[in-house]
């Protein structure tokens, strides 16, 4: 292969200017990422741009790392530093030679010592930055997980154990690299948080059943068998996630909860641990809180079109009163709220949140931890925030009535309060304050907007297929069942579990309150309150869910999964 600097080619074959390229190289000199990922980031070229161009100029194939099945046995050919260090994955080999996916097959220091290390002729695969990452993940992760566990059997083996068991108390709290001289259930805890990671999963599911410990990755929003781990591990495995939690190992027989700050992949993420006791063992549950900046933004929580206008609009226009983000538990409703607190914060107003657990720390931002074992409850909280001179006030969630009220007349008297309810949809949420006791008065008085939202999967770009929808799928979305129509749904591949899904979007329906809505509210009627939402400018959550399924985002049989009999 002859030696060319990708910017030289980029420039030689028109993808960028001479211009761009000094410009990617200075910045290169400040921050010393490498020039492709430069390029991306400032969106001078797109990936597959670098792609096509390196395929056409070196003659060099593509390899679908997502597509591909990669053997464990290339884990013990190409030891994990080197692989690592230069991001590459080994595909497959010959005698003589070594496919090796690579997103830079110009990284000829790369090559070299891959060459040296398998004593291989290298031979370099293109791959995306995504499927590498991933690929690279699951094959050292899948081989750190499996010699974990030999390791763990054979010091159970050999009597050690006991050893095993103090070994867990080793108290390093990172999911990284360099652990390969830690003990086996360091090595096998840290494996599984990092394949969680790698798959974006929300929750690690640690359940014994039967002879073994079932462990299973909420993936998308639906729970996904990941591995299992010998049933007479389960105590090892379990006493070193309570360590890590700080709650008592020798108690078994009562729930517990904690919290682990730990690092992985170079990013500091926040684990909710929660244990209860089963007649099987004690199951654990850990819930994963990435600190992504990217999450807390209008466009990161998924806000688009009419949708967001009413959003900007509300957060601009409400100097005081309620706004309130309702949803099912898993819909996204805490994101939506940290946005809402991101965009309110400044200098001049003095902004207090109560929240049960703080899932993300906020310059500018006074949080406050919710502790009702010391009688720190919301209710009580919010008396105490009264007295703090405070402009804004953010309540994690309204649980009951007492927390509803005081709300209320909070807003009533010139704060601006924003908070969560668990409700099915915008109008159900009028009605569950009812239930718990406030006041239709304060409700009409205090309630500026209502957000209602939930999370559903994306089609998976790779399986991605079209078909004609049926008349009854067409009605459903509020579309003239006899004409045609063109939806897409996934067919399933290896990148998304065969599910057809991958990754997942908001839905929204944001109510504004009228005169004529908060005149309803006031007659204490939930037929009126309808009525009047149906004429106004009010766009229903079905309606954004139809926009989605009409451009191909998600599909019908989604949207009846997270709606139910509403969408029918």
């Amino acid at each position: 292969m002859k030696y060319t600097r990708l910017g030289d080619l980029l420039v030689g074959n028109g993808t960028i200017t001479q211009e761009q390229l000094q410009e990617a190289l200075a910045m290169q000199k400040q921050n010393g990422k490498r020039l492709g990922d430069i390029l991306r980031d400032n969106h001078i070229i797109t990936e597959t741009q670098v792609i096509e161009a390196l395929m056409t100029q070196l003659g060099l194939e593509f390899i679908d790392l997502n597509a591909c099945t990669i053997s464990s046995d290339m884990a013990q050919l190409l030891p994990k530093s080197i692989a690592k260090k230069h991001r590459v994955v080994p595909v497959r080999a010959t005698r003589s030679e070594l496919y090796l996916g690579m997103t830079d097959p110009l990284n000829f220091a790369a090559i070299e010592e891959v060459g040296a290390a398998t004593r291989r002729q290298v031979i370099p695969m293109i791959a995306t930055d995504e499927a590498l990452e991933r690929a690279l993940q699951n094959l050292y992760s899948n081989q750190g997980t499996m010699k974990a566990i030999e390791d763990m059997r054979r010091d159970l083996d050999t009597n050690q154990y006991g050893a095993s068991i103090r070994a867990v108390e080793d108290f390093r709290l990172a999911a990284d690299d360099g652990d390969e001289n830690a003990a086996p259930t360091i090595r096998l805890v840290n494996s599984i948080i990092q394949r969680a990671y790698t798959e974006n999963a929300s929750d690690i599911h640690l359940e014994p059943v039967g002879s073994k410990l079932l462990i299973r990755m909420r993936i998308d929003g639906v729970l996904r068998n990941i591995i299992t781990v010998p049933r007479e591990l389960q105590m090892s495995v379990i006493s070193r996630i309570k360590i890590m939690a700080q709650l008592d190992i020798a108690q078994k027989n009562i729930p517990q909860d904690g919290r682990i700050n730990m690092m992985v992949q170079q990013e500091v993420m926040d684990l909710r641990v929660s244990t209860l006791p089963t007649i099987n063992g004690e199951k654990i549950v850990i819930r994963l809180l990435r600190k992504d900046p990217r999450m807390i933004s209008v466009d990161g929580i998924g806000l688009r079109g009419e949708n967001k206008r009413r959003f900007m609009q509300l957060l601009t226009d409400c100097k005081e009163g309620v706004l309130m983000v309702v949803g099912p538990t898993g819909s996204g409703k805490t994101s939506t709220l940290y946005t809402m607190i991101d965009h309110k914060k400044s200098e001049e107003v003095n902004l207090i949140s109560l929240e049960d657990p703080v899932e993300y720390h906020m310059d500018g931002v006074c949080q406050v931890q919710i502790n009702e074992q010391t009688d720190l409850t919301f209710a009580n909280s919010l008396r105490a925030v009264l007295r703090q001179d405070p402009d804004i006030i953010a309540v994690g969630e309204i649980r009951d009535g007492e927390t509803a009220e005081i709300a209320m007349r909070s807003a009533m008297t010139g704060h601006l309060v924003l908070t969560t309810i668990h409700t099915n949809d915008a109008i159900s949420s009028i009605d569950r304050l009812l239930d718990i006791g406030v006041e239709p008065y304060l409700i009409a008085g205090a309630v500026r907007g209502i957000i209602s939202q939930r999370l559903v999967r994306r089609i998976c770009p790779r399986c991605r297929t079209a078909y004609t929808a049926t008349p009854e799928e067409a009605a459903m979305l509020g579309l003239d069942p006899n004409r045609a129509h063109h939806f897409y749904r996934g067919a399933g591949c290896s990148d998304c579990f065969q599910t057809g899904y991958r990754g997942r979007i908001a839905v929204f329906e944001i109510l504004t309150m009228t005169p004529e809505i908060r005149h309803a509210i006031h007659q204490k009627d939930l037929k009126l309150v309808e009525e009047a939402v149906h004429h106004s400018d009010f766009q229903s959550i079905l309606q954004n869910c139809a926009e989605l399924v009409s451009e191909g985002v998600t599909t019908t049989d989604e949207i009846i999964r997270i709606i139910g009999r509403q969408a029918e």
